[in-house]
């Protein structure tokens, strides 16, 4: 169940430096692993104000966005005009989100690759308050810098990642509806890099550096997509960059589609796409005409939950309230191959950076290791004890004592829930006990090594299997188990420094790795969370009310 006791972290802006004063009852400042201590650094928040009469309607994603030097020719411009950075990756790392986003967490890397930076999503909460801040406003203000990009209520708010201040520098408020998820591309080669997808289904692209020099609360110099949903009205879900597309992005809906645009094209929409035959078939279309959208994928029945694109944009992955996850060859438009939730709906995935692992989250309060060599679920992770909503691989962490030359490479990867939970797992293939097939009328046997040894030979290409049953798929347990808000999370991103966790109220932490930060100090009752909940193998669902 998802414990939603504690005092609220809101602040206002006056009580914004009492530090760790905001944490609520009960919450540890610092965590342990075997490396050493995360501790918590400092926090972010959005201004304290009245609640917005959508508030808890909208999911919050956090979208970390790195401002590159300044471009050169941007200091004679006016700032309506300003060029910036931008270009296919998402850069930043969401999760969201799910959500939670672009090519799939880009600071939510697999070890095993390199590290690109790409964007993600994630999830929370609805508050309305205006913000901005004596930062802004200035025409010389070259934005270079890290921030976080997040939406609470009807606005969306960027704070200095760097600063220890908790309010946010800039607020862009919107009138028509709420935003409820966005993606960052840092190597944008010229024009917008920050998208922002709507509650009513309308689509932004902006540039972020103006956004930061401009002193109003509006978009300014946005391009306006699927304006007033005349393409499409239901809610957008998730928003991503597709990496190498040269200005090409996605955007999917709570009606199971998925719209390609190019933001160097017309924004007006062309509606003619032909009626969808049968909802429960995946489907392309291409628009007639050369404007956008380009192109509509048909994903599933019922809602996309989450999108995720693997590092090098081959594959792209979807999670839907159907519970199944697909993988899709991009470029050619085809279904690959995907797999069932043990039950409910599946709210997030997440790719390993070298694009062997896809994680995915759910209503079924379990973390799927899922295999593309061998087009399987290969572990469960038991440990939440509501919905799963954020999950993420930790490219930055190198497994202790390895020089990351051997056979069995280890992945880091965090998950976190609606139980208020970040928990930690490390996954070594070498050691996972595998439930071999049993023969007929043999009893099981089991065995460690590789999963490929002992599954079937892969599927076929296009094939959705349903959910395994709960004693053939290895179990995974936490590492590390940790109560870090007092509301239900929404998503969570890895940085080189840092593990950053957030709540769907719009509050997010920032936790130091070990060795890091250690100027700042613990409160001396800070504890180890050390209580991880047993889980039988048939539990399912979290009985949370809280939907995304």
């Amino acid at each position: 169940m998802m414990n939603s006791g504690g005092s609220n972290n809101m602040m206002s802006s006056a009580s914004a430096a009492s530090g760790s004063n905001a944490q609520g009852p009960g919450l540890k400042t610092y965590f342990k692993t075997p490396e050493g201590k995360y501790k918590l650094q400092y926090e972010k928040t959005h201004p304290a104000g009245l609640l917005h009469y959508a508030h808890g309607k909208t999911v919050t994603q956090v979208t970390l966005a790195h401002l590159k030097d300044k471009p050169m020719q941007a200091s004679s411009q006016s700032s309506s005009s300003l060029g910036v950075s931008s270009g296919v990756r998402s850069a930043a790392a969401r999760f969201l989100g799910g959500s939670n986003g672009s090519r799939a967490l880009s600071f939510v890397g697999g070890n095993g690759g390199s590290k690109p930076v790409t964007g993600s999503s994630t999830r929370i909460g609805s508050l309305g308050a205006s913000s901005s801040n004596n930062v802004v406003g200035n025409p010389n203000f070259d934005g270079k810098g890290t921030y976080l990009v997040f939406n609470v209520g009807d606005a969306i708010f960027v704070s200095d990642l760097t600063s220890q201040d908790k309010d946010p520098i800039k607020s862009v408020h919107f009138s028509n509806s709420n935003p409820v998820c966005h993606a960052y591309d840092p190597d944008a080669k010229d024009g917008h890099d920050l998208l922002i997808g709507l509650h009513s289904g309308d689509v932004y692209s902006v540039s972020l550096r103006q956004q930061l020099q401009d002193v109003g609360k509006k978009l300014v110099g946005a391009q306006h997509y699927n304006k007033d949903g005349s393409i499409n009205n239901s809610r957008c879900t998730c928003i991503a960059w597709i990496p190498n597309g040269d200005g090409s992005f996605v955007v999917s809906h709570a009606d199971g589609n998925m719209y390609v645009y190019e933001k160097f094209k017309d924004g007006s929409g062309d509606p003619s796409f032909p009626v969808i035959k049968d909802q429960t078939q995946f489907s392309v279309s291409h628009a007639r005409y050369s404007k956008n959208p380009v192109a509509r994928w048909h994903i599933c029945q019922g809602s996309v939950n989450g999108i995720a694109f693997s590092s090098d944009g081959t594959y792209l992955a979807t999670v839907g309230r159907d519970g199944y996850l697909r993988v899709f060859d991009y470029k050619n438009e085809q279904l690959i191959c995907g797999g069932k939730s043990y039950y409910g709906a599946l709210l997030c995935c997440a790719w390993s950076m070298d694009g062997k692992y896809i994680l995915t989250g759910g209503e079924d309060d379990l973390v799927q290791v899922w295999s593309m060599d061998d087009r399987k679920i290969v572990a469960w992770g038991e440990g939440h004890n509501s919905w799963v909503s954020g999950v993420a691989f930790d490219s930055y962490w190198v497994a202790p004592n390895t020089d990351g030359i051997g056979e069995n490479i280890v992945y880091r990867f965090g998950s976190v829930g609606q139980d208020t939970q970040l928990l930690l797992w490390d996954l070594d293939l070498g050691e996972l006990v595998v439930p071999v097939r049993r023969p007929p009328g043999g009893s099981p046997t089991f065995s460690t090594g590789s999963q490929s040894s002992h599954w079937d030979s892969a599927c076929p290409v296009g094939t959705l299997q349903p959910s395994p049953s709960m004693r053939d798929v290895p179990k995974l347990s936490p590492l590390v188990a940790h109560r870090v808000h007092t509301e239900p999370l929404s998503g969570l991103l890895f940085t080189q420094e840092s593990v950053l966790t957030v709540c769907r109220e719009g509050h997010i932490k920032i936790w130091m790795r070990p060795g890091l930060g250690e100027s700042q100090t613990s409160n001396s009752d800070s504890l180890m969370s050390t209580s991880l909940k047993d889980k039988s193998s048939g539990k399912v669902g979290g009985g949370s009310s809280y939907k995304q």
